[in-house]
């Protein structure tokens, strides 16, 4: 009787569980049983690794065959456990020495040539195997820069079989043909899902293929620049209303080109979100610029917070995270859709909970939205010729709900631009670089004020902490209490008052807020204009 184990990992929205992929082999008629609550994919793995093994010159064992994946409870599915699966059956014929593979972690899926081919998830599966304290990860070719981002982890990247067993048996490693340079590596479709990034703006938007566009292409709209500002300092959430061909699309396309650059940390958090959505490039294994993902208003509820057969995968809120969700034409969602988004408003992740299993995912995003005044959009233009009934337009207007608005921190009108400002007579505003350069200081000083805590952005601050220990200058909230007072403003809009004019205190290098960035944050935050937006000099 021989026995022989392997490692890898099962993968539950980008959380993982090391499994141990056990082989037994006893007397017997020859067979081949897998067991563990293996998906369907997976049960078609025993064919696949038979297929490898011979086509990779090693002799499959004639004998009663069990593998187990093992804690048997955890649902395991996909192809990444074909590599475990077959080292560890041929650890038990003893072809290769069980003990070099007990504690070594394999991620890929197999040909039936015995090429390793690679899968999607392999940074989270990383990830888990290095926090269960495993140091040593064995992964296919394409995906060993990915692995390699996981610090303190030794990754081996192997392009066959053949290749792993080499190098286990401390053989001469054989070498094997690459892809004809003229056309594209057939081996790394497995990384994308077809059709997954597609409409969500993220290869142009969140990685270095092409730089985001400019803010110097738009012209006038100095209100809306500032608030803009506002929310890439602080990470505010932002409504942009006004008719149609204002440029409330292409103010939030130049939004992420002003975000600060995305921490170590935060870079690893995306990439693992987008290798486990199968939207992350080849040969792009880090993500370092903020996601910009902006889904069409025909957009489901489990497209945009996560879904699918099965375990949950990413939705929209996810493939935004630590970057921007932009909802064009806001009020065309469906009300389930956008008041499906209140929850990770609020905490920065969404639970999607589904028959197979429930599934945490982060979804810590800014978001922007972009809505008509009424279903023709010329409501607020003088003599445009609105005939929408005032009827239509108070349900237009009502389709964003009350409590979503609550939870959005800056609201601003956006005018039709001017002759003047579009021949350009009024002159250029400043450039993505300018702005983000302010953007980046009042972010330093509002994570030095914040040290120590869990939070890195103003839009973090809890409203106890805002009222006990970051306080604002004496007499400042006299105008917000009075707001409260007539009720225009709830005690979560207080709250988010305060950390806009914290915000707007760190883009002037300010040590606290005072009565004017209250009068700011109060304009912002309600959108009655107080006349306090352009008096603090917006760009």
């Amino acid at each position: 009787m021989g026995f022989a184990r392997a490692c890898s990992v099962a993968l539950a929205g980008v959380e993982g569980v090391v499994v141990e992929v056990q082989a037994d082999l006893e007397p017997g008629v020859a067979a081949f049983t897998l067991v563990g609550l293996p998906d369907k994919s997976l049960v078609e793995s025993r064919d696949r690794v038979r297929a490898a093994v011979v086509n990779s010159g090693a002799e499959w064992p004639q004998k009663k065959l069990t593998v187990g994946l093992s804690p048997a409870s955890v649902p395991k599915s996909g192809s990444g456990f074909d590599l475990a699966v077959a080292c560890s059956v041929l650890g038990a014929a003893e072809r290769i020495d069980p003990a070099a593979i007990a504690d070594v972690v394999m991620i890929g899926e197999l040909g039936l040539d015995g090429r390793v081919r690679p899968v999607r998830g392999v940074l989270p599966a990383v990830l888990a195997a290095a926090e269960a304290g495993y140091r040593q990860v064995v992964v296919p070719e394409q995906t060993a820069g990915e692995a390699a981002l996981v610090p303190g982890v030794s990754v081996l990247g192997v392009r066959s079989l053949r290749q792993l067993i080499a190098v286990l048996g401390d053989e001469p490693v054989p070498d094997e043909p690459v892809a004809d340079g003229g056309r594209p590596d057939p081996m790394l479709a497995g990384l994308m899902v077809p059709g997954a990034g597609i409409g969500t703006g993220l290869a142009a938007g969140g990685r270095g293929a092409g730089q985001p566009p400019d803010l110097t292409d738009v012209v006038g709209q100095t209100r809306a620049r500032k608030a803009l500002e506002v929310a890439a300092a602080g990470g505010h959430h932002l409504l942009l209303s006004g008719p149609p061909g204002a440029g409330k699309t292409m103010l939030a396309e130049r939004l992420s080109g002003i975000l600060p650059p995305l921490s170590r940390r935060e870079s690893l958090e995306v990439t693992a979100v987008h290798s486990v959505a199968g939207i992350l490039p080849p040969g792009e294994p880090l993500v370092t610029r903020a996601p910009y993902c902006a889904p069409h208003h025909s957009a489901t509820m489990q497209s945009l917070v996560g879904g699918g057969n099965g375990l949950p995968r990413p939705g929209a809120v996810s493939l935004a995270h630590r970057g921007i969700l932009f909802l064009d034409e806001a009020p065309e969602f469906s009300g389930r859709a956008l008041d499906a988004l209140r929850q990770p408003l609020e905490s920065g992740h969404v639970v999607v909970a589904r028959a197979a299993g429930v599934v945490r995912l982060p979804a810590g995003f800014l978001l922007v939205l972009a809505a008509n005044p009424c279903p023709c959009g010329r409501h607020t233009l003088t003599g445009a010729g609105c005939e929408c009934p005032p009827s239509a337009v108070r349900r237009y207007q009502a389709r964003l709900s009350g409590p979503l608005l609550d939870r959005v921190d800056l609201r601003v009108e956006v005018e039709p631009v001017g002759r003047a400002d579009l021949m350009g007579s009024g002159g250029r505003g400043e450039s993505s670089a300018e702005v983000a350069a302010r953007v980046r200081a009042a972010r330093a000083r509002a994570v030095e004020r914040l040290a120590g805590t869990r939070w890195t952005a103003n839009s973090q601050v809890p409203g106890h902490e805002l009222r006990t220990r970051l306080t604002a200058a004496p007499g400042a909230l006299m105008a917000a209490e009075r707001d409260m007072e007539r009720g225009l403003l709830t005690a979560r809009g207080l709250d988010r008052v305060l950390r806009v004019a914290w915000t707007v205190a760190d883009l002037r290098a300010a040590d606290r807020p005072d009565a004017s960035d209250i009068a700011v944050a109060l304009e912002l935050r309600t959108g009655i204009h107080r006349g306090a937006l352009l008096k603090a000099g917006a760009s």
